[in-house]
């Protein structure tokens, strides 16, 4: 009895000297040191949400921008057809000398008899003539169904390109969310190896402990050692990692490379845990809404007002013609003169051109058509895909924090028994390894979800909505 008491009361003398190390802090015949904290924030960082990322990149980010642009060259090509159903007015000042062969007029000039011909019959040179002609002209379309054909078809065409902008909006706010997520990820796998870190550093402080005070071995020591130095280059992987990903963001979002940007959403942000949302209204949501859909409905449009426009070309035009000036030998001496007509013009044949240029409009149409299904067919698929990712995140979350509470249960268990030096940090080590992993898991589960919840935006065309 009297060595087993000895026995015992060495244990717990040995347990409660090492937990007065830890408590110390003390890392005593050692040179390694804790990891640095996590740095904090600049007070200048801007926070930045998700929807915050959605609405910036869509706002100014290059994509976005370049696609605003094609519009406005849409719309000048709309001002530029309608030229043709306005005036075009001009004026020209024209001094001008010419000299003439009298054989060229095709007129004979027959002489008198007895006297000589007026000009010579084989020709002769007369002039120079010299006139000062100034004159004002005026050309106007009255009537032509073709140039209000093309002017409808710019209009529409205009349409499409605004469309495209909203379209190429919404996919530069999903690239900028997903950089985001990204971003919050590398975050959360920084945090997971900092306090990998510490727990690695302070079971070495154990191991160091016990051996000092006699009652552990070089071996745990070692081990803990080794398992310090893995944490750490995981930590500087991941501290890379981390500095790439919010590069990336900064680049989708157009911001200057030194911009200091907080992060106001994590991937802990709590889930929703209601119901998922009716497929049905989801569905009905994304064809009323998603805008490469409408863009494709606008192009239809301005493929079949093209189509119109050619086909009005077959008929008359009517245009008005007038021009008014003064002209003369030279300045003494100006005369008013004027011209005017009107002009109906009937296309008659061109040689099958426009039949064919119908034809090929006729197949735009049809492959607008064709895409405008394949696309609601993608938005039903997009939708429907997005909501079982959506529940399988869920559960996927659910057990992956079950087992991180275990792991972490685990290693607190076998942290306790190596302080009470009754087993080597062997154990702590293992558990300590599936604690790292279960915290890849959860990292993992709630990107997944992140990512989802992401995915049914865009399937619903709701992306710049996000919050």
């Amino acid at each position: 009895m009297t060595k087993i008491f000895l026995r015992n009361s060495r244990r717990l003398l040995t347990a409660v000297a090492a937990i007065a190390a830890v408590a110390s802090g003390a890392l005593a015949q050692t040179s390694v040191t804790a990891p640095a904290p996590a740095v904090a924030p600049p007070a200048s960082a801007t926070p930045l949400t998700l929807g915050d990322a959605a609405r910036l990149a869509a706002r100014q980010s290059a994509l976005a921008q370049g696609a605003r642009l094609r519009a406005d060259e849409a719309g000048a090509r709309v001002r530029e057809r309608k030229a043709d159903l306005l005036p075009t007015v001009s004026s020209y000042v024209q001094e001008a000398g010419r000299t003439f062969n009298t054989s060229t007029l095709g007129i004979d000039f027959p002489a008198t008899p007895g006297n000589p011909p007026l000009f010579d019959p084989q020709g002769q040179v007369e002039g120079p003539i010299n006139t000062l002609d100034i004159r004002g002209r005026v050309q106007q379309n009255l009537l032509d169904f073709g140039a209000i054909g093309r002017v409808r078809s710019a209009q529409a065409q205009a349409r499409s390109s605004s469309a495209d902008a909203d379209a190429t909006a919404e996919q530069a706010a999903n690239i900028a969310t997903s950089a985001y997520i990204r971003a919050m990820r590398a975050d959360a796998d920084l945090r997971a190896r900092q306090a990998d870190t510490r727990l690695a550093t302070e079971l070495l402080s154990i191991a160091q402990s016990q051996l000092q005070a006699g009652t552990g071995v070089g071996l745990d020591v070692t081990r803990a050692k080794a398992q310090l130095a893995a944490t750490r280059a995981a930590l500087i992987t991941s501290r890379n990692a981390r500095d790439h990903a919010h590069l990336d963001l900064l680049r989708s979002l157009a911001l200057p490379l030194g911009t200091d940007v907080l992060l106001a959403d994590s991937l802990s942000t709590a889930t929703d845990a209601g119901p998922l949302p009716d497929e049905a209204a989801l569905i009905a949501q994304a064809m009323q809404n998603r805008p490469d859909l409408l863009a494709e409905e606008e192009r239809i449009r301005a493929a079949k007002q093209g189509l119109s426009a050619i086909k009005a070309e077959r008929l008359p035009t009517l245009g008005l013609v007038a021009d008014d000036g003064v002209i003369g030998k030279n300045g003494a001496k100006l005369l008013g003169t004027y011209t005017w007509g009107l002009q109906v013009t009937l296309p008659i044949f061109d040689g099958f051109k426009r039949e064919a240029r119908v034809q090929e409009q006729q197949s735009v149409v049809k492959e607008a058509e064709i895409r405008r299904r394949d696309l609601e067919q993608q938005a039903q698929a997009d939708v429907r895909g997005a909501l079982i990712d959506l529940s399988g995140a869920r559960e996927q979350l659910d057990a992956a924090t079950e087992r991180l509470s275990l792991a972490e249960q685990e290693v607190a268990q076998a942290r306790d028994r190596f302080n009470a030096g009754v087993a080597g940090n062997a154990d702590v080590v293992n558990a300590s390894l599936a604690l790292t992993a279960s915290r890849t898991l959860v990292n993992d589960a709630e990107t997944a979800y992140q990512l989802a919840r992401v995915a049914l935006a865009r399937a619903t065309g709701s992306v710049t909505t996000l919050r």
